[in-house]
């Protein structure tokens, strides 16, 4: 299985890291793809441009293993539509599992993004619930696009290649991409939520200084 998990990464940090780092383990995946987006359409434009925003992504993950950086969506012209990360990673991969990785916050969302009924038959969805948000137990707490489609167990998730949606429990991380831009710009470290690689990066540059 393949997990595919998205994000404007600007930048990346722990928040991101450490969950996708317990999917891996917990799911069994082979592989999880970080897709930077090049235009997100529900987001302000990203602060760092695409090249920094790649290689922030890049030293974060190097020495992951598992941990695969795609640019696809960077190399594609107009918005990044998850629609079409998907279906191009569906053409790439066969009939591979995809297991699209989102936060709460997204899934309550997801009937807002583009094309978002075509999202299940391309991928499993796995929410990470954070802090705040409870995980529905049954199809009752489920909006009804997602009813019939909720399993209990990481096993059945390779049953299919897509169509399913499982509760992934991950570790709490209280950070934030804005949080750790406003603190650079304010002079002052963020060295404890990046990976020291990036955070080099970040200081040698000066992104996101004032």
């Amino acid at each position: 299985m393949i997990g595919v998990f998205g994000g404007t990464f600007d930048p990346i940090h722990y928040g991101h890291l450490r969950p996708a780092k317990e999917a891996l383990v917990t799911l069994g995946l082979e592989q999880v793809r970080f897709v930077p987006a090049a235009r997100p359409p529900h987001r302000r434009p990203p602060v760092a441009s695409a090249e920094q925003r790649l290689r922030m992504v890049e030293l974060a993950v190097a020495d992951e293993p598992g941990f695969v950086v795609d640019d696809r969506e960077l190399r594609r012209p107009g918005p990044s539509y998850t629609v079409d990360t998907l279906m191009s990673m569906r053409e790439e991969f066969g009939e591979r599992t995809l297991c699209l990785l989102l936060g709460t916050d997204a899934f309550v969302q997801l009937e807002t993004w583009h094309c978002w009924q075509q999202l299940p038959q391309l991928a499993h969805l796995v929410v990470m619930p954070r802090p705040g948000w409870p995980i529905p137990d049954s199809d009752s707490g489920l909006p009804a696009w997602a009813r019939g489609t909720l399993v209990q167990q990481v096993a059945e998730l390779a049953r299919a290649t897509s169509g399913f949606l499982f509760f992934l429990r991950v570790t709490p991380q209280d950070i934030s991409a804005t949080r750790i831009r406003e603190v650079i710009a304010d002079g002052d470290t963020v060295a404890d939520w990046l990976p020291p690689a990036e955070f080099d990066y970040i200081c040698q540059h000066g992104i996101y200084r004032k």
